[in-house]
């Protein structure tokens, strides 16, 4: 037979046995799902087995407090990044994440001194601040980074979630539910993130806790105002009475009008805010940048005398314009 023949059909079996493989695996990827019910990440753990008091550890081992009591610019700070460690939904607890941060950045410094040393370097004041900040800026600033890009995506997300929620709750109350199983319906009906953590609320209340306990709790974790609305008006139809479904329906409209109005302002203020986003990371990512590829262009300038004080200025000038750009765009409405 002739080998073109032959090369031609040999073609065809491949390209057919490629295709049928690939069929085969997508419809067992579509049926597998189509055979899975779970919307969220919480009903999904529950699905595979484990048991809810397991599946709620995990789930709040994320819980803050670690600087819940502590006041003061370190308290601030500690809860800002608890709170976005949390909502980033890095599957780790916030303490563990800050200690990962401190030992990175350590390590760094001490692979940049020791670098240092060994090319011949003097190790001086200079070179010891330059050590620290890029200790900081891969340590610490760079992940902060990341966290806090993840962390909007899901915090913007569950805005976006909570009066569809709000809807589907006011519906579970006029058709008859109670409260914990409207909650429930909330958590069957929900994706990620409001779908867990209404999950986490029904579990806590579950197990013990009181309804308005582990709202606020769920607040306390986003800090969004939308939240924190929902739990004053259950807080106050609870002493006060009235008609719980027709306060959060009108909660809903309210929560819709003012994101509507928010939007507005993100819309207005977006080129502000992104001149705010390249202002606070450009010059991490510069300065780390610009030291991987080169790192004598820093290390030769930090051994002279006037670099230690030039570079506290730096330092100082840039926490100033972070501060200036941070409350000129937070927009409140």
């Amino acid at each position: 037979m002739d080998p073109v023949i032959l090369r031609v059909l040999a073609l065809i079996v491949i390209f057919a046995s490629v295709f049928l493989v690939s069929e085969r695996l997508i419809a067992t990827i579509q049926q597998r799902q189509r055979g899975s019910r779970a919307v969220n990440k919480r009903l999904k753990m529950i699905e595979g087995g484990l048991d809810r008091e397991i599946v709620t550890s995990r789930l709040r081992k994320s819980a803050p407090g670690t600087f819940a009591n502590m006041s003061g610019l370190i308290g601030q700070l500690g809860r800002s990044v608890e709170r976005t460690v949390i909502a980033s939904s890095v599957p780790l607890p916030p303490n563990q994440i800050m200690l990962g941060m401190a030992i990175a950045s350590t390590a760094v410094v001490g692979l940049i001194l020791l670098g240092a040393g060994l090319s011949g370097f003097s190790i001086g004041i200079g070179v010891i601040q330059l050590a620290i900040a890029l200790g900081l800026c891969f340590g610490t600033g760079i992940p902060m980074i990341v966290l806090s890009n993840m962390a909007s995506k899901r915090k913007k997300r569950m805005q976006e979630q909570f009066p569809v929620a709000l809807d589907i709750f006011v519906r579970g109350l006029r058709s008859g539910h109670p409260i914990a199983s409207a909650l429930d319906l909330l958590t069957k009906e929900m994706e990620d993130p409001l779908g867990t953590e209404f999950g986490l609320v029904v579990d806590e209340v579950s197990y013990g806790a009181d309804l308005r306990d582990a709202l606020q709790n769920m607040a306390d974790r986003w800090g969004i105002d939308d939240i924190q609305m929902f739990v004053v008006s259950l807080s106050v139809q609870n002493e006060t009475g009235g008609n719980l479904a027709e306060i959060l329906a009108n909660l809903s409209t309210v929560i819709r009008e003012r994101h509507s109005m928010y939007m507005k302002v993100r819309a207005l203020s977006s080129e502000g805010r992104m001149t705010a986003l390249i202002l606070t990371a450009l010059p991490i990512l510069a300065f780390s940048a610009l030291f991987l590829s080169n790192p004598a262009f820093y290390l030769d300038v930090a051994q002279d005398p006037i670099f230690p004080i030039g570079f506290i200025g730096l330092i100082v000038l840039y926490a100033v314009g972070f501060i200036t750009i941070r409350r000129m765009i937070d927009l409140k409405v």
